[in-house]
């Protein structure tokens, strides 16, 4: 199967993708108990007021009606008015949206920058120290809740050692905004005191989100280390001669990352909802953080407008995985 069809298969599959999430999450939004438009007069607001403001909102009509509006403005790129914050939803989002990508961009590489190597090492020690000692830090990632280990991080090192920030995402002005990810528009525009200090607020929030993953990505390099190790062609190369290096970086370590990718990628997906509690903890001004402040506001628009972007992000990193495992291994074109 060539890219090409990778890719508009995929990106037919985006369109049932939101629509199913759409659908859901307007359901659900509606189950919560409350009256957006009695929060929004407040509570000496009278039964006129509150009633204008649910038909300004729309939330007098047919929930059918409310969710066919919603379709067609989403078709048309608008995601609605938020209720809390009075801007476009899109424009919130995309506001905070740099924000979570540069926590998860960061959580990722420490999971893989430190799980790929750690899986490789408990592979070739296997049932030894080193293997156990892997293992154990895997179990305790996987096991871990995000904001326990998020406010231990927190009293550890703010609290008591006073190394790192306790929260927000920079002190004192941010860089020129490029993109919107303040290390990299801080490198650009060489702004040496502001990368300093995003890097500075970054390293515990990553630590805290990547921790999880990091256990993750390293019981999958080892299982798949394993298991590439006991094949022939390995055998070969040890009949060979070659070093043990380079069998193990060159000609494992390939062929392990192949079945590696298809998680590190749909680990991106997870970090981009699980920034949700670590963003919370943090006070990290994300997608996160915005959408938990528009739930206990009942705000419908941006609820919604978070779980579509979200899951599209999700679905394109899912394509970004297939075309990366099919120039892995050429042999996948041929089978599909």
């Amino acid at each position: 199967m060539s890219f090409a069809n990778v890719i508009r298969r995929r990106l037919i599959l985006l369109v049932f993708v939101v629509f199913g999430v759409s659908l859901v999450t307007f359901a659900m939004s509606h189950m919560i108990p409350g009256d957006p438009a009695r929060m929004m007069a407040g509570e000496r607001a009278t039964n006129e007021m509150v009633a204008h403001i649910r038909q300004l909102l729309g939330l007098d009509r047919s929930l059918p009606l409310q969710y066919i509006g919603y379709v067609r403005d989403l078709l048309h790129g608008n995601f609605g008015i938020s209720i809390r914050t009075q801007r476009p939803v899109l424009n919130d989002l995309l506001l905070f949206f740099p924000a979570t990508i540069e926590l998860a961009i960061a959580a990722l590489l420490f999971a893989i920058l430190l799980g790929i190597p750690l899986g490789i090492v408990s592979a070739i020690a296997k049932d030894r120290a080193i293997d156990q000692v892997t293992r154990t830090i895997s179990v305790t990632g996987i096991s871990t809740p995000a904001f326990w280990l998020g406010l231990l991080l927190i009293y550890l090192f703010y609290g008591r050692l006073g190394i790192f920030p306790g929260s927000g995402r920079i002190d004192g002005a941010p860089p020129l905004r490029i993109t919107g990810l303040y290390t990299l528009d801080a490198l650009v525009t060489g702004d040496w005191p502001a990368l300093r200090s995003a890097l500075s607020h970054l390293v515990l929030p990553a630590l805290t989100l990547g921790f999880v993953h990091l256990g993750i990505v390293t019981r999958q390099v080892r299982s798949a280390m394993l298991e590439v190790l006991q094949e022939d062609y390995v055998r070969t190369a040890k009949a060979g001669g070659l070093s043990r290096p380079r069998i193990i970086l060159d000609h494992a370590l390939r062929n392990a990352l192949i079945p590696s990718v298809t998680m590190i990628g749909l680990a991106f997906g997870d970090l981009l909802y699980g920034a949700v509690l670590t963003e919370t903890v943090f006070a990290w001004p994300g997608m996160g953080n915005y959408v938990v402040q528009s739930i206990s506001a009942l705000d419908f628009p941006a609820i919604m407008g978070f779980t579509v972007m979200a899951s599209t992000a999700y679905v394109l990193v899912n394509l970004m995985v297939d075309l990366t495992y099919m120039f892995l291994d050429p042999q996948i074109r041929g089978v599909g």
